[in-house]
């Protein structure tokens, strides 16, 4: 386990800024709870990145001080794990980040009921099972999608921009699907295997 390289660090953030915009900050240095007393001495500590076998781990600093005293080869994961380097060096999230990114997404998508299982077996955003989605949304822009009832469903990247959208027929692809919880199911033999 290690720290992020500078050119690893703009990589993971400039992937995870496609999603959140500036709630980027957020995510690392978590704002403090305004329910809690001014002066309670406990503060909520600040969440930092690991790489561990060319996974990228999102935990607490507390924690990753922990996991330094394991050895290498005993350590098999900690923390949440949000994505993987490939060999080329390009960062691909997976389907555990959606927790760490739906409360700080830019762009919702809200899919109608329909539209929940297509996405969930692996299949791309048509327009027909949008229930709801911002006016101004660009294309190529990351998007968390949404059931209607506000359960995060998975995230992607617009295919189209809005105004272009409202032109196209009901079974052209709107957002490119990256990642679904129904992954969970489909790769469960090589989610988490090193």
């Amino acid at each position: 386990m290690r720290s992020l390289t500078e050119s690893e660090t703009h990589t993971l953030f400039q992937k995870l800024a496609t999603y959140t915009g500036r709630s980027l900050n957020d995510i690392v240095a978590p704002p403090a709870d305004p329910s809690a007393n001014s002066t309670d001495s406990k503060k909520t500590p600040q969440h930092v990145f690991r790489l561990h076998h060319s996974r990228v781990y999102y935990l607490s600093l507390p924690l990753a001080n922990l996991a330094t005293c394991v050895a290498r080869p005993n350590l098999l994961s900690m923390g949440t794990c949000i994505g993987k380097f490939s060999k080329t060096g390009k960062f691909r999230m997976h389907i555990t980040a959606l927790d760490i990114i739906a409360p700080h997404s830019r762009t919702k998508v809200y899919l109608k009921q329909n539209g929940e299982m297509p996405l969930l077996y692996g299949g791309h955003v048509v327009k027909a099972h949008v229930g709801r989605w911002p006016d101004d949304t660009a294309e190529h822009q990351g998007v968390v999608m949404y059931n209607m009832s506000g359960s995060p469903l998975g995230f992607g990247v617009t295919a189209r921009s809005t105004i272009e959208a409202k032109k196209m027929d009901p079974t052209g692809i709107v957002v490119f699907r990256q990642g679904d919880v129904g992954e969970y199911l489909r790769e469960e033999d090589t989610l988490f295997a090193t």
